[in-house]
């Protein structure tokens, strides 16, 4: 079941900032990859932690087809809402599988007995972030990427319409990369994927793009500059424009490349 995720004239501040990093944001994501971008301190994780529900508006509201967020329960929510944090916390002694085994916990509840259906999914999330191989070794034996994955693995296994991911490409190699752009993709088709991305090259691989622009100096906050497709020229200007002039777009048969434009003549 698909979910829309709507964002009303929203303001939003991580814990303990006193003003708002992002106004004014007007924002509907529906199914299909949508892929946050901007330049450092725009405010991005920042939104995508208030389309988890982690952080309370300052003004405006966060609907889930409709009803606020924040008057959800929290396991409803959950169950709803499956997100990978950008430094994801988990218990180093646990095995990959009881970690991922954890995305099932808004079915089980805190005592609920593992079923056949949740083994299921957990190895199926599994053999999505291709860590099945390393299944019963500990979290703390593994390297960053390898990690990073089964993170991703649990935030799968929950199953839910809606998946934010923060920076999901952190410390995984070209390949995997790779698996995890066709991934999304493929979730895309009948989910609601939302992640942050610095990689612009990864980012222009997905259905939609939201360009943050950070706040200029005086009061207010960031906004968002321009939504659209990856082939839009609304949303290459804007890339160019938010990032400096430091990047240039340019397409390579079916695919928009992200490049630096170093401004050097020979």
């Amino acid at each position: 079941m698909t979910k829309v995720l709507r964002c009303i004239d929203l303001a939003l501040a991580p814990e303990g900032v006193a003003e708002p990093v992002l106004e004014h944001v007007g924002l509907e994501i529906g199914t299909g990859w949508t892929a946050i971008v901007g330049p450092n301190g725009a405010g991005k994780s920042t939104l995508l932690r208030g389309l988890a529900g982690l952080l309370s508006p300052r003004a405006g509201r966060i609907e889930l087809d409709g009803r606020d967020i924040h008057r959800l329960a929290a396991r409803e929510r959950s169950r709803h809402i499956a997100w990978l944090a950008q430094q994801a916390e988990a218990g180093g002694e646990l095995t990959v599988r009881d970690i991922v085994m954890l995305g099932r916990l808004p079915h089980q509840g805190l005592f609920g007995a593992t079923r056949v259906q949740d083994q299921a999914v957990v190895a199926q999330a599994m053999q999505d972030t291709e860590c099945a191989d390393w299944a019963d070794r500990r979290l703390s034996d593994l390297s960053g990427g390898e990690r990073q994955r089964a993170l991703l693995a649990r935030a799968l296994a929950v199953q839910a319409p809606v998946l934010l991911l923060d920076e999901p490409t952190t410390h995984l190699d070209a390949p995997h990369q790779v698996a995890l752009v066709r991934l999304m993709r493929r979730l895309g088709r009948s989910q609601t994927v939302v992640s942050v991305l610095h990689d612009l090259g990864l980012a222009l691989a997905a259905d939609r793009l939201v360009v943050l622009e950070k706040a200029t100096a005086g009061p207010g906050g960031g906004h968002i500059r321009a939504v659209g497709a990856p082939d839009d020229p609304a949303v290459h200007a804007a890339l160019r424009d938010v990032f400096g002039g430091a990047i240039r777009i340019e397409r390579l048969g079916d695919e928009w490349l992200a490049l630096p434009d170093l401004g050097l003549t020979r």
